[in-house]
């Protein structure tokens, strides 16, 4: 009798919750001692909008008979697994109708995208690994996985965990989330700034691909737009003080140019200068030795200079005072010297050493550009008029270099080793001068040489035919 009565309140209890919630799967589960599942689900999102067990997992949420409940008839398909389970996931995520009837402002073409993206082509992830299962939250729910001071700490889950990385790809780092601790994204987000760059703003959330993968958000000539969607709003970045122009710059710059014109992946982006996950590439003090990656006999010849031990005891900056940071411009000899537009003047002034010796290698470097373009006028009119100084055209071809190499040496600041270096193009200039001046001078005398050799030999012509007739004559 006692069991017929427990038997009959539970029928009551489950039919009276199953008219207030219309699913049953839930109402009879609720009950069951130890069921994870019933206990999360009131605080899903999903729940609040009424979504049902069936909805996922398929079945009659109206029978209260469990054959019927969970039949393959009516759909039941248990718990998902595997790509499966993003499948469940698009039924309603992919579908701008239904998400619209929930008010949802998310964008389904993200969810389409997964499919492709690395993690849902290769299955090593799914929706559930990174939103949870029956406690999923609203993003911007601090209780969710995926909500910003969670979201680092969600990825390094598999990201930082050498063992698991090495079933999909060995060489992929697993201390990014280590780095990114060190950098200013990763010490703010730590301290609860939800403002600052997580692993989705720059990787993306739902289409994520290899970085060499023209596809993806951090590909060389696309992550400078994806860092300017935060740094170059000025709104957004208000408080952090910091300027809002740097892409502006970037993109007028020689390294933005050779990037995102001429398509040169070689050129450096933001992370190449700043880092990627960590705040500054390893074993790098500055940002301006960051340059010394690429410009290595530059940082070299300015390690030996003057301006090295001086910048560092004065916390000057080094590359950047002369060449800038973002607006990075090509290089040119105006910079060179004590003109308005020298970079020298900014520190040095007229009477210091400095000021003398930029002003001696600028003078230099003008004197040899100039005689060269004269020296290549004088080959190119020997040249036009036939004679061949193709020796001294290609000994030309040297003074170029020199030119380089003698602008690289301004680094060391050394008016000594820059005399040395540039000295040979001045005695390059002068040969090449000498033998085109040759050659013009070879032109002129062979002509005059055939000019007066015609002459000569017109009058012979004309003498020995006036003898000839005076012979005739006395015959």
């Amino acid at each position: 009798m006692r069991r017929f009565i427990v038997l009959i309140l539970s029928l009551f209890i489950s039919v009276s919750a199953l008219s207030q919630t219309g699913d049953g799967c839930y109402n009879c589960h609720k009950d069951a001692v130890g069921d994870k599942a019933t206990e999360l689900y009131p605080g899903d999102v999903h729940f609040k909008l009424g979504i049902s067990c069936a909805d996922c997992h398929g079945g009659d949420k109206t029978s209260d008979d469990m054959d019927v409940a969970i039949s393959k008839e009516k759909g039941y398909i248990g718990v998902p697994k595997g790509d499966k389970i993003t499948s469940v996931c698009l039924r309603c995520h992919s579908d701008d109708a239904i998400m619209g009837k929930f008010g949802s402002k998310i964008d389904v073409k993200q969810f389409k995208l997964f499919k492709a993206s690395v993690h849902g082509k290769s299955e090593i992830a799914t929706c559930v690994t990174c939103h949870g299962v029956h406690n999923i939250k609203k993003v911007t729910d601090p209780a969710s996985p995926v909500y910003p001071t969670s979201e680092v700490r969600l990825c390094s889950r598999c990201h930082s965990d050498a063992n698991y990385m090495k079933r999909f790809n060995p060489a992929l780092p697993t201390d990014q989330f280590e780095k990114y601790k060190t950098s200013v994204h990763g010490q703010r987000i730590l301290k609860g700034d939800v403002k600052v760059a997580t692993c989705s703003d720059c990787h993306s959330a739902h289409d994520i691909f290899k970085a060499n993968d023209p596809r993806s958000t951090v590909f060389a000539s696309t992550l400078p737009k994806t860092c300017a969607k935060c740094h170059s709003d000025a709104d957004y970045m208000r408080g952090y003080k910091i300027p809002t122009d740097q892409y502006e710059k970037y993109v007028q710059s020689v390294h933005g140019k050779a990037l995102l014109e001429k398509g040169d992946l070689s050129a450096p982006a933001c992370n190449d200068c700043h880092g990627n996950h960590g705040a500054i590439p390893p074993g790098v003090k500055s940002i301006s030795h960051v340059c010394g990656v690429c410009h290595a006999l530059n940082a070299e010849m300015f390690s030996r200079s003057p301006h090295a031990e001086v910048f560092e005891k004065k916390n000057i900056p080094q590359c950047e005072i002369c060449h800038g940071n973002h607006l990075i411009e090509h290089p040119t000899d105006e910079m060179l010297g004590v003109s308005t537009k020298s970079t020298c003047i900014k520190c040095h002034k007229e009477g210091d050493k400095g000021f003398e010796v930029a002003r001696q290698m600028r003078d230099m470097i003008d004197t040899l550009v100039v005689r060269a373009s004269k020296a290549k006028a004088i080959l190119d009119e020997a040249e036009y008029k036939g004679m061949d100084v193709s020796d001294a055209r290609y000994e030309m071809n040297d003074v170029p270099q020199i030119l380089i190499k003698t602008r690289t040496v301004i680094h060391t600041a050394n008016l000594n080793e820059f005399k040395e270096t540039i000295e040979p193009g001045y005695e390059i200039v002068d040969r090449v001068t000498k033998s085109g001046l040759d050659a013009i001078y070879e032109y002129y005398f062979r002509r005059w040489g055939l000019g007066i050799s015609t002459l000569i030999i017109t009058v012979l012509v004309i003498a020995l035919y006036l003898k000839i007739k005076q012979i005739e004559k006395k015959r």
